[in-house]
Parts: structure tokens; C-alpha cells; sequence
């Protein structure tokens, strides 16, 4: 299991951090998921870096490595 910390973009309120929660979580491999404005992510699991950016960019975020 590893562990990404990421900054995202465009996140303004707790809205945005159950919204990113969620698009996070719904990616496979992913185990745990903490996101806190204004603009960070932690997530654990066996995933992709572009993977994540892709269920974030669905949500209208952007996300890079920290």
C-alpha cells in the first residue's frame, strides 16, 4: 500500500471536500481517503496517480502531487 499526498486545485468548501472524498473513494485500489481545505489530500491504497486526477477531474478539480 502507498500513500500520495496531493494538492487540489479549486476546492472552496465542505461541498467540494465530500465531493472529492467520494470521486476519490469510488477509485479501485483506494483503502483510505482524508481531504481538508484548502487543499489537500491524503489518500492510501494500490492506485495510479492519473487515475485519481481522472475521478477528480470529474468533478471539476485538479489535482497534483504535493
Amino acid at each position: 500500500m502507498t500513500e500520495m499526498q496531493l494538492k487540489i486545485e479549486g476546492m472552496t468548501c465542505e461541498h467540494c471536500v465530500r465531493a472529492a472524498s467520494q470521486a476519490l473513494r469510488a477509485v479501485p485500489g483506494v483503502q483510505q481517503v482524508e481531504v481538508k481545505l484548502p487543499d489537500s489530500a491524503t489518500v492510501q491504497g494500490d492506485t495510479q496517480l492519473a487515475d485519481l486526477q481522472a475521478a477528480l477531474a470529474e468533478e471539476g478539480y485538479k489535482a497534483s502531487l504535493r
